[in-house]
């Protein structure tokens, strides 16, 4: 028997302390076992430790904290014989950066709690105080939503702490990257007895400030699960990890030809550093829509679902995106490198989740990059690629538009068969090279453009310069083709890079090509 069977059998739904009810919620989303960071941490949970878990981008980290949560609110009250009552303070506060993610993780509390008569609800900033502060005061068993409006319900006397059981801190080093640490302590400072609370902090990554905060907030004889530990493979290790050389002006070119090639027909999320470059993009993209911080949170919840219902494919973000999100995405890219490792992790983290596969690609300029600082940092090892050939992307797209021709009903074949033949005819071509002009025509590739391999940018081609000795600097290149070509065509010459063997490379206009290879 294999390891991932054995180990699939261990974590079986049925080897842990889950109760019928929310057993079969579990069978309704087709769950039958646990992933590694639920089944390590789902006892200590349920026998009350304080915890600090750790693991990859996109493993299971809410349902390592819901499930055991919403049974041991169940078991407490089945043991007191309370029922859940109006006006009830909540026993379940749980705290994430970004709204997307706080309505996902009060997804999952609303389905399994729901499963066992809990009630929840989400507070996020950007929407209207009342309805918040109605469904408080009728009571709820759980509490969902972003540090900041938590707090302001706090201060205006809307939260009732004392009754308090559990607090979670969800992406907590997502909270100390964009700002939240005030605000974090500031509602943690609120319990009056945290002896009386148990308190539980999942992260991807642990800097400084998570470690600070777990050592003030968490017990003592709190238990820290890591399944990552010093595995130097932070990233998910479903992932495929591409870069592609690709120069600014040339993205919006690339991109359609970059899904088309390794989405496989899934989702794909474009992530942007700025949000007027996302919202750019986005009306460059087919079938795409943008998502960031100025867009009200309204359209924001309108985007979300639409992509998760595939009403359209692509999904152009910052930021705002790039935790939590758990939706089925084949294709990542970045259109350029992040900051930092960990803001990497993250965003190539919404592909390959839940053990499945998937692919990140990023763009990067080679003469202004931090590669090597991220993949010593993630422990990613980065596949160097060239961006696909029109000709190549060309061949995908002729088979699948030879599908769907083939999909097509034998029944509207006598209303063309006409024209066919008349196109038969008149051309001196064979069936077959007429059939493949055809599938050009409904593909959309009816002229095949050439494209660089330093920039990405189509039109130019990449030539490499051959001399009978090293060359040493981009100077010696220009001047040597000055003695063949045109002054005017080598000052449009660009991408003058050197080689690892002593050569050089440089991008031409394609009119330009044959000229230069005399």
């Amino acid at each position: 028997m294999s390891s991932k069977c054995t180990e699939e059998k261990s974590n079986s739904v049925s080897n842990f302390r889950i109760s019928d009810p929310l057993r079969e919620a579990l069978k309704a989303r087709g769950i039958e076992s646990l992933f590694p960071i639920q089944a390590t941490t789902f006892d200590t949970i349920l026998d009350g430790s304080d915890l600090v878990g750790r693991a990859r981008t996109g493993q299971g980290k809410t349902l390592a904290f819901v499930l055991p949560i919403v049974e041991s609110i169940r078991n407490e009250l089945d043991a007191t014989t309370k029922k859940t009552s109006h006006g009830r303070a909540p026993s379940v506060l749980v705290l994430l950066p970004t709204r997307e993610l706080a309505l996902q993780v009060f997804a999952d509390f609303e389905f399994y709690g729901g499963a066992l008569g809990l009630s929840s609800c989400c507070l996020y900033g950007s929407s209207p105080y009342a309805p918040q502060q109605t469904k408080l005061s009728k009571g709820v068993d759980i509490i969902v939503g972003a540090p900041g409006r938590i707090k302001d319900l706090i201060q205006k006397g809307n939260i009732d702490l004392t009754s308090l059981k559990f607090r979670v801190l969800d992406e907590v080093d997502e909270m100390l990257r964009i700002g939240f640490v005030d605000d974090v302590e500031f509602i943690l400072g609120k319990v009056e007895d945290p002896r009386q609370v148990q308190t539980l902090l999942f992260s991807a990554t642990l800097p400084d400030w998570v470690k600070h905060i777990a050592s003030k907030f968490l017990k003592q004889d709190k238990k820290t699960i890591d399944i990552v530990g010093n595995d130097k493979m932070k990233a998910s290790t479903s992932v495929r990890h591409v870069i592609i050389p690709c120069s600014s002006s040339a993205r919006s070119q690339l991109i359609p030809d970059i899904i088309r090639c390794y989405s496989s027909g899934g989702r794909t999320i474009v992530f942007t550093e700025t949000k007027d470059y996302a919202s750019e993009l986005a009306s460059l993209l087919p079938d795409a829509r943008p998502l960031h911080g100025d867009i009200q949170q309204a359209q924001r919840e309108v985007t979300l679902s639409g992509f998760r219902l595939g009403q359209f494919m692509t999904l152009v973000a910052t930021n705002v995106a790039a935790r939590g999100l758990d939706i089925d995405v084949m294709l990542v890219i970045q259109c350029e490198p992040p900051r930092d490792a960990e803001d990497y992790i993250h965003r190539s983290g919404r592909t390959g989740r839940a053990g499945n596969s998937g692919v990140a690609v990023m763009f990067y300029d080679p003469k202004k990059s931090n590669i090597s600082k991220i993949e010593k940092d993630s422990g990613v090892k980065f596949e160097m690629m060239a961006a696909p050939q029109p000709a190549d992307v060309a061949k995908i797209v002729g088979r699948e538009a030879a599908e769907e021709i083939v999909a097509i009903s034998d029944s509207v074949i006598p209303a063309f068969i006409g024209a066919a033949q008349n196109l038969m005819n008149a051309s001196n071509l064979s069936a077959v090279e007429l059939l493949a002009k055809a599938l050009a025509k409904a593909s959309g590739y009816t002229k095949m453009k050439r494209r660089s391999l330093l920039t990405s940018m189509e039109n130019y081609v990449t030539l490499r310069l051959v001399s009978g000795g090293p060359v040493y600097s981009p100077s010696f290149v220009y001047s040597s083709l000055k003695r063949f070509l045109p002054e005017a065509m080598v000052e449009s010459i660009k991408g003058v890079a050197l080689t690892v063997d002593g050569g050089a490379v440089f991008d031409v206009c394609t009119e330009d090509v044959n000229r230069c290879r005399k």
